[in-house]
């Protein structure tokens, strides 16, 4: 046997160990980074461990100076797929007695540095197993590992352990445990780990039958109640959905009377089929390449697309229009029952019109009884609803039009550094909230319409939740000016300083911190009504400068709705309005509409207004489209979907109002609009190519006076593809630099994160 060299020219062939501690933050709890960490750790080698410090990953790691340079390199460029590691430090650290690489307890002290992931879709290897007659979790619809199933829907508080989460109260089986513990093992610390001995359970019932309590049977008695044509509420990750056919008139025309939601698109999940798993899809719709891309997003999000001319589907999804939402399962529970149907189901949000989606199983039958035949039920505990997240593809990208489950909360880093901690609690419809402290930003998941009580009642839990979980308390309130919004209403309450945003600005600055590095912008903010600076409703403006330094340069005509608020969902009244500005007779509202115009002559519940969403709503009334909307902007969408080809605009003339102001006026479009010897679809095209031409104009004149600037485009009518569209093909075509937003949603559901940019201004 040879002897060892001891020499010292031996000891200096031997690399010096070097100790350091490794900080890695961003995207790193959730998503089953000290499993990955634990692993590589042991590839290299190295000693020392690793642990969760409330955000961050904390790493002690022992090895040779050239080895830790490898490993840290893999952790960043091999990280999970779901993981998004940042190195926040890396220092020396002293040399401590290790002999192997462990994973340590998390722990809760010390300053946060926190990242609350979202809830993740199925991964392919637990359907696999899903699918896999032979494994122990086959057909368990909670089956996840460490890279899916839920988490912000679960989670109590941080750090994300499972003590720490609604599972608590299901103690692992042996098998399950021994998962958990082994590193080598795909499950290990997945906190959700569960299966059919240990794990939750679903429940079936009607008002017919008693509870059924074993998974097996209630799944198959729900797959058999939506093949018999029941409507069926079930238990998902974020809240329960009201289930049915999505081929069947007769349910869905039940769905839509009980709801009630008589005209409201439906959403439809379809299986997965076919090699990219779009199959079904394809046979009832036509997506784009960008389309379908979005529809695989990690996220699930629900896409908007064309239906196809023919497809099976009902034509009671969509009325008047020719889009659906589509979207894929994205649960083991919705692609077990997606999977035994074979064929699309709807999939609408179990909830009554505005409100938040349900999420606790006495409250489904409570308050869905009268809607749904039967209910899909589970034991585990949502702590907070997530809806499903919406998309659609305006100006070549996939746009937010809702924020939700999969997606949400959204974190964003801001474009400058924050003075005090802010809360913004948006507006008050579409709400969402923001938590911003530091250069970082949080956005909710979509809320709803502040009307009801249990809106206000999720709204003020997810304040509380944000807080919580991110162990920030804000020094100071942002809200929208409007004295009558349920948030500004709680914001006064709050006992904390308040500051008012105009809603307007708060689009503008939306867009505007979305893409800090331009300088000078010219925002055109369309939507409804907001509030405006002058006291009067505002919604056709170009704002002019940048956040915090915002000024009214571009508008349009202004004109008196009768009956106000009421005209939201009575688009008549914009319609009766215009005809009446221009001195002609309007005979399409209800048989008192001579008392009325005679209020509206004397001004009487008559505000003015210059919303461009109101424009919107007069053309669908004048084409004789929609007259009366049963939900919130159904003409401008029947009007663009009636859109056939293209037409030549009609110049509207512009000048500048006493107040320096520049004006479009829509007057010509009054005509046009009501000429019953075109046809509707080219009366639309008409007008659409109208509006995009009215901006370019205002942009040019603007830019004449005050030189170069970027130009974006925020508010709700800028979700309308054909105007949003053209108005980008136009304005790019005469050299402007053009911004909607993609990380935001252009309605109202980014008024939070735009008060924050605005207000942050003055107290960075």
């Amino acid at each position: 046997m040879r002897a060892a060299d001891n020499s010292p020219a031996a000891e200096q062939r031997v690399p010096a160990a070097r100790t350091e501690c490794i900080v890695l933050g961003g995207h790193v709890q959730g998503v089953g980074f000290r499993p990955f960490v634990y692993r590589h750790a042991h590839r290299y080698g190295i000693r020392g461990w690793v642990r969760n410090e409330l955000g961050v990953v904390h790493i002690l790691a022992q090895a040779p100076a050239r080895i830790l340079e490898q490993f840290v390199r893999t952790l960043i460029r091999e990280a999970p797929p779901l993981a998004r590691p940042e190195l926040l430090a890396r220092n020396p650290a002293e040399a401590n007695d290790v002999q192997a690489f462990a994973i340590l307890p998390s722990n809760a002290a010390g300053p946060a540095r926190i990242y609350v992931p979202p809830d993740y879709f199925t991964c392919p290897d637990c359907l696999k197993e899903l699918h896999d007659a032979k494994d122990r979790r086959h057909r368990y619809p909670f089956i996840n590992c460490t890279q899916c199933g839920p988490r912000y829907t679960l989670i109590t508080r941080l750090p994300y352990d499972r003590a720490n989460t609604t599972m608590a109260g299901f103690a692992m089986c042996r098998t399950c445990r021994r998962e958990y513990e082994d590193p080598g093992d795909r499950r290990f610390h997945a906190e959700p780990i569960a299966c059919p001995v240990c794990g939750p359970r679903l429940q079936f019932e009607t008002s017919q039958h008693p509870l059924i309590h074993d998974t097996a049977a209630a799944f198959a008695a729900c797959v058999e109640a939506l093949r018999r044509g029941a409507i069926v509420a079930v238990k998902g990750v974020g809240g329960y959905h009201l289930l049915c056919s999505a081929n069947d008139d007769t349910a869905i025309e039940r769905l839509r009377r009980h709801k009630p939601r008589p005209h409201k698109p439906l959403a439809v999940m379809f299986p997965v089929t076919g090699h990219d798993g779009l199959a079904a899809v394809r046979r009832a719709t036509a997506p784009e390449a960008i389309e379908a891309k979005c529809l695989l997003e990690p996220m699930r999000p629900i896409v908007l697309v064309k239906t196809r001319p023919g497809a099976s589907l009902s034509a009671q999804l969509a009325p008047g229009l020719n889009q659906i939402g589509a979207f894929l399962p994205y649960s083991p529970l919705h692609h077990l029952i997606l999977s035994d149907l074979g064929a699309p189901v709807v999939a609408t949000s179990a909830n009554l019109s505005g409100e938040p989606v349900i999420t606790d199983n006495s409250e489904a039958r409570a308050r869905l009884a009268h809607v749904a035949d039967a209910f899909l039920h589970h034991d585990r505990p949502i702590e907070r609803p997530a809806d499903d997240a919406v998309f659609r593809v305006i100006g070549g990208r996939p746009r937010p039009l809702r924020l939700g489950r999969g997606g949400a909360p959204v974190e964003l880093a801001l474009p400058r550094r924050l003075g005090q901690p802010l809360l913004a609690v948006g507006g008050h419809m579409k709400n969402t909230i923001a938590l911003a402290w530091d250069d970082r930003i949080v956005i909710s998941p979509h809320i709803g319409d502040l009307d009801a009580p249990r809106s206000l009642a999720v709204f003020a839990q997810l304040i509380d939740d944000l807080q919580t979980l991110y162990d920030v308390k804000p020094q100071r309130v942002l809200c929208d000016a409007h004295p009558g919004y349920a948030s500004t209403r709680w914001a006064k309450r709050s006992g904390l300083p308040v500051t008012p945003v105009y809603h307007h600005y708060a689009h503008a600055s939306a867009v505007a911190g979305e893409f800090p590095q331009e300088g000078r912008w010219l925002v055109f903010t369309w939507d409804g009504v907001g509030y405006g600076v002058d006291g009067g409703l505002w919604g056709g403006e170009a704002l002019l400068g940048r956040p915090g330094q915002w000024r009214r340069a571009a508008s349009f005509r202004p004109f008196y709705l009768p009956g106000g608020d009421k005209a939201a969902r009575e688009p008549w009244r914009s319609a009766a309005a215009l005809c009446w500005e221009i001195g002609r007779p309007w005979r399409g509202g209800p048989p008192e509409i001579d008392l009325l115009f005679q209020a509206w002559q004397r001004r009487l519940n008559c505000p003015a207004t210059t919303a461009v969403g109101r424009l919107f709503d007069a053309a669908a009334a004048l084409t004789d489209l929609v007259r009366a909307a049963s939900y919130e902007g159904q003409g401008p969408m029947h009007l663009e979907a009636a859109v056939d080809g293209t037409a030549e605009a009609i110049a509207l003339a512009l000048h500048k109002n006493a107040g320096g102001v520049w004006e479009s006026d829509w007057a010509p479009l009054v005509p046009m609009l009501c000429e019953q010897t075109v046809e509707i679809g080219r009366r639309a095209a008409c007008f659409h190519a109208s509006l995009a031409q009215a901006l370019l104009d205002q942009a040019e004149f603007i830019r004449k006076e005050h030189g170069e600037l970027a130009v974006g485009l925020s508010g709700g009518v800028f979700q309308n593809k054909v105007l949003t569209e053209h108005a980008i093909t136009v304005l790019r075509e005469a050299g402007f630099r053009v911004y909607l937003p993609q990380a935001i949603p252009c309605n109202d559901a980014g008024l939070s994160y735009g008060q924050i940019i605005e207000a942050g201004v003055a107290l960075a």
